[in-house]
């Protein structure tokens, strides 16, 4: 329970995105394969693949990049816990512009607006400009791990008013756009691979059952007319919204030339 009553911040996800553990670890295990002797994390949070891919590769080092000074501190526990408290580094900072890369491994895992910043509109912009930096803060020879939202269809009016606030067609590529803004920023894919809708469904229910179960048994908390409108919203969004229509593909990039 946090200071003021409310529940933890996301205290059912072990990956903040959809991600299975049986693809997790599959990911370690190819991302590992490559011996990074370095990761970075742009808008990192609390870091949970970093952490075990620096669990998997004895001797590499991580850095972590987010604002959210909660989640930051949730990693740096989750690090001190599995022994790794030595190897890799939390830092509460913006990855916009940022000067920590070149690393062997860079993560950025839906969060690629974070190295946009307030320099660009919303949208596939934010896309092309987030390839672009991850190409310049990864070393010759590493790899780029993204995880990226796409249209699997075309989004329909209805759906689009029912998503986040100002919607657009323009906020995403299909997978095949997405693929193209890759190569168009410098990096080949070596792998291709998108969330399932298991994934998707354990990631939309674990993100709100801490705050549901709360709500369920503090119901005249003060907070808890404001926090039931927000849960109530967001479980909307995704099931009159983006379900079956918004993806998350994770790309495997190698920088070309």
């Amino acid at each position: 329970m946090s200071a003021n009553g409310l529940p933890p911040r996301l205290p059912r996800l072990t990956f903040h995105g959809p991600l299975s553990e049986a693809r997790a670890a599959r990911l370690v295990e190819r991302l590992g394969r490559h011996r990074p002797a370095t990761v970075l994390d742009i808008g990192c949070g609390w870091g949970e693949l970093m952490l075990r891919v620096l669990g998997a590769v004895p001797g590499a080092t991580g850095t972590g990049l987010d604002i959210n000074a909660e989640d930051l501190a949730r990693g740096r526990e989750n690090a001190r816990s599995r022994g790794l408290a030595d190897r890799v580094e939390f830092i509460e900072e913006s990855a916009a512009g940022t000067m920590r890369g070149p690393a062997d491994l860079v993560l950025c895992t839906g969060a690629g607006q974070a190295l946009a910043g307030d320099t660009e509109p919303s949208g596939v912009a934010v896309t092309a400009t987030a390839l672009r930096e991850l190409r310049r803060l990864v070393a010759p020879g590493g790899r780029v791990f993204y995880g990226e939202g796409y249209w699997e269809r075309p989004p329909t009016g209805g759906e689009l008013a029912a998503m986040w606030s100002g919607a657009s067609a323009d906020d995403h590529h299909d997978l095949a756009g997405l693929v193209e803004a890759a190569l168009e920023a410098g990096v080949r894919p070596e792998w291709i691979e998108t969330a399932n809708r298991d994934e998707w469904e354990e990631f939309e229910s674990g993100y709100r059952a801490g705050t549901e179960t709360w709500l369920a048994a503090h119901p005249d908390h003060p907070l808890a007319a404001e926090t039931r409108e927000r849960v109530d919203r967001q479980r909307t969004s995704w099931l009159t919204g983006y379900r079956d229509v918004l993806g998350l593909a994770h790309l495997t990039l190698v920088p070309a030339g």
